[in-house]
């Protein structure tokens, strides 16, 4: 026996708040602060308005082997200068383990890179899964037209995360708009990193 039985959940669309969560956490501008290229132009919108970029729904897991977190990711539309609403981004605590999105509504992109430099970028729509594997970092980026991103993730619950290293480094690229379309460019604060320290990559909480 067990006092933790399986249970099941809705993601109501177009929202897409899961009607069962345990956390809601909300990621404003000014938790991106040094993450955007243009940084008058971060910093004209952040003085007029602390904007909501997106929300995670979480279904909370004990950090054990062998169980799974889970939840809805909400990246809300919009842009600083020219590049889109993204997360943080982060790898995993655990560097060697992965996670799976499933994309329930709107258009994105997913922005993956290892910790020698290594990089990849999937598009997300509707019905598309995306796997990112271990010690891969990811950002979602959000690139449609006034239309929210929701994603269901799934990933081990012992992974944790690690945020410092995308903060002090940021991704090696970056998407923005050109033409009205998303385009990728090379992120000009973004350096190699030293491949020694590298294969340690992965400590701390965000």
């Amino acid at each position: 026996m067990t006092d933790d039985p399986p249970f099941g959940f809705d993601v109501r669309l177009p929202g897409g708040i899961p009607a069962r969560y345990d956390n809601h956490i909300q990621r404003r501008l000014s938790a991106l602060r040094g993450q955007y290229s243009d940084q008058q132009a971060y910093d004209a919108m952040l003085a007029l308005e602390d904007t909501l970029l997106y929300e995670v729904y979480e279904i909370r897991r004990p950090p054990h082997g062998g169980d799974l977190s889970h939840g809805v990711s909400i990246v809300h539309p919009g842009k600083v200068g020219d590049e889109y609403f993204m997360t943080k981004g982060h790898y995993h605590a655990v560097l060697d383990t992965a996670e799976v999105y499933y994309c329930l509504r709107g258009m994105g992109m997913m922005v993956m890179e290892t910790p020698v430099g290594d990089w990849a970028v999937e598009e997300m729509a509707p019905g598309r899964v995306v796997f990112v594997p271990p010690r891969w970092a990811h950002r979602s980026v959000n690139v449609g037209r006034g239309e929210d991103l929701v994603m269901l993730y799934v990933y081990p619950a012992d992974a944790g995360h690690d945020y410092g290293t995308i903060e002090s480094r940021g991704f090696r690229k970056l998407v923005v708009e050109r033409d009205g379309k998303p385009a990728l460019i090379d992120n000009p604060r973004w350096a190699w990193p030293d491949r020694r320290s590298s294969q340690q990559a992965g400590g701390g909480q965000g």
